[in-house]
């Protein structure tokens, strides 16, 4: 079997370029409110992770331990995931924004072996221990108190000898990350070495990030993967959990500080900072790549960036948790026929499978399917539920095994995933996304697929977001308005989405058109609509 270790990238890193910059994180604000940077090169990054991993080694964490690590985005949090991947232990990544509930569950599930994590996470363990019970050693970043264990300051070995990484096999367990919950509760997804090596190399052959690149993570697990790329990062100076309160002028000075070429982040990022950018007339010059994630990107969004982004591009990536990266579509592409597409209720358009990747789509199915058939598959233009198969497929989920059941279809050794995404291929070969399996809304008279008919009624002036949800076997569309002038557009609002309903023949299937001031969204990436919720408060 091959071997891989995705942290032994750090240290081959730390030998070809190891005076570059492996990260900047924002540590305060000055007097004159321009921020201050801590940061580490790759020598001294590999460095901290192989004094960390000493430490942890000698406090007895070994080779396919559980890890839970609770520590908040930091310059700490690379070094100790890194430490811990050399050792061959499997940190245990989980949003602690996900609620009180969920995040509980979410522990109880993984059964960590250890724990690293802030004073605050003991404290909830001490008093909340059943989901803890399978800790056997506590490591505190910060000041310990009366629980037991060691800091993480005491672990920073003193040994300068560089830390034998451990030879681990491309099917040992890597990482533990969970799903951001949006509809249901989280669940746990096994990565293994292969899969972040086969993700390392779709990021750098297929997608173009290249060495030497800087990067601002709007999704903070994105960083992960730089070490492991030669990659800078520069943390960006917001809150990760609600991407909403942020800053733009923040966002904008760290790109234009260090010169960050590329981003990841939401739609919901870059809606705030676009706008910003034309209010202030200010020009992205050194970006060269905006993936936008995490929701539906709409076209116009798109098409902001071209005078923003003078010198690159706008892509949207297609994937999940379980499946990442999948597809790749530009802005280019995008903003010709696409767009008008898009506009008039085709779907949104994410692209064509990366290399190595297979995605078909199959007749919709809410049982479980045990073995792969090609009778299963769809023809071309027809829509059903998104399948699909690569060396970044995870294979189950953590202790799920009915959840399991439900997404993977067995073929030989390999797995397909169902992604619960609903779409069709086009002619061109391209795959769109016409929105979740389990927010299909079905009418008495017609089947309605939410990202498709949101699109026509997005582009009314003023609307900030749609979601058609069901009541009863009826549709209803509820719209969230742009908060400056909500009250401007609804009447207007109001008297042309009645137009577009009765256009598109909708009329027997939109009972009622309502307004709600705000949408409840997912925390990870604050733009998946919770629309079991909405149904909740206007059924």
């Amino acid at each position: 079997m091959d071997i891989y270790n995705i942290a032994a990238s750090l240290d081959e890193y730390a030998k070809k370029a190891p005076y570059q910059a492996a990260i900047y994180f924002p540590v305060g604000r000055d007097k004159d409110n321009r921020a201050e940077y801590a940061a580490l090169s790759f020598k001294q990054l590999s460095e901290l992770s192989d004094q960390y991993a000493h430490g942890f080694a000698d406090y007895g964490i070994q080779k396919g331990e559980r890890t839970l690590v609770m520590i908040r985005p930091s310059i700490d949090f690379i070094a100790v995931v890194f430490a811990l991947m050399k050792i061959g232990a499997v940190p245990i990544l989980i949003d602690p924004g996900m609620g009180r509930k969920s995040f509980l569950q979410c522990v109880a599930e993984t059964e960590p072996v250890n724990m690293i994590g802030i004073p605050a996470a003991h404290i909830l363990r001490f008093f909340i221990r059943k989901p803890f019970a399978t800790v056997k050693r506590q490591v505190t970043v910060g000041k310990r108190l009366f629980w037991g264990g060691k800091e993480l300051s005491e672990l920073k070995s003193s040994k300068r000898s560089k830390f034998k990484v451990e030879k681990t096999l491309t099917t040992d367990e890597a990482a533990i990350a969970f799903t951001s919950g949006s509809t249901g509760i989280p669940k746990g997804v096994v990565y293994e070495q292969g899969m972040f090596r086969a993700q390392v190399d779709l990021l750098k052959n297929a997608i173009g990030i290249k060495e030497g690149d800087i990067d601002l993570p709007g999704l903070y697990i994105f960083a992960l993967f730089n070490p492991a790329l030669g990659v800078t990062t520069v943390m960006p100076d917001m809150d990760a959990t609600n991407p909403t309160k942020l800053n733009p002028a923040y966002l904008v000075e760290a790109i234009e500080t260090f010169g960050v070429t590329h981003s990841v982040g939401s739609p919901t990022i870059w809606k705030i900072v676009g706008k910003y950018c034309e209010e202030k007339n200010l020009t992205l010059n050194s970006m060269q790549k905006i993936l936008m994630m995490g929701a539906p990107v709409p076209p116009s969004l798109i098409g902001r960036y071209e005078k923003i982004m003078p010198n690159g591009e706008v892509f949207t990536p297609f994937g999940a948790t379980e499946a990442m990266p999948l597809t790749l579509i530009d802005g280019k592409e995008i903003l010709g026929e696409i767009a008008d597409l898009s506009d008039k209720g085709a779907g949104m358009c994410v692209g064509r499978a990366l290399p190595g990747i297979d995605i078909r789509v199959i007749k919709k199915d809410d049982r479980p399917i045990a073995k792969w058939n090609d009778a299963l598959e769809l023809p071309q233009g027809e829509i059903g539920e998104i399948v699909v198969k690569g060396a970044v497929v995870t294979r189950e989920y953590l202790h799920r095994p009915e959840e399991t059941a439900n997404a993977k279809i067995k073929e030989s050794d390999d797995i397909w995933h169902r992604m619960g995404d609903i779409g069709y291929f086009d002619e061109a070969g391209r795959l769109w996304f016409c929105g979740r399996k389990a927010h299909i809304v079905e009418t008495d008279v017609e089947t309605l697929y939410p990202v498709q008919v949101e699109a026509l009624f997005n582009r009314i002036a003023g609307v900030h977001r749609t979601a058609l949800v069901t009541k009863g076997k009826k549709a209803i569309l509820v719209v969230e308005m742009q908060k400056d002038v909500e009250n401007i557009f609804k009447k207007e609002f109001t008297e042309k989405a009645q137009a577009i309903i009765e256009e598109n023949s909708l009329f027997e299937s939109v009972s009622e058109v309502l307004f709600l001031k705000d949408f409840p969204v997912d925390l990870r990436h604050n733009a998946k609509i919770k629309r079991e919720v909405i149904e909740g408060m206007v059924g």
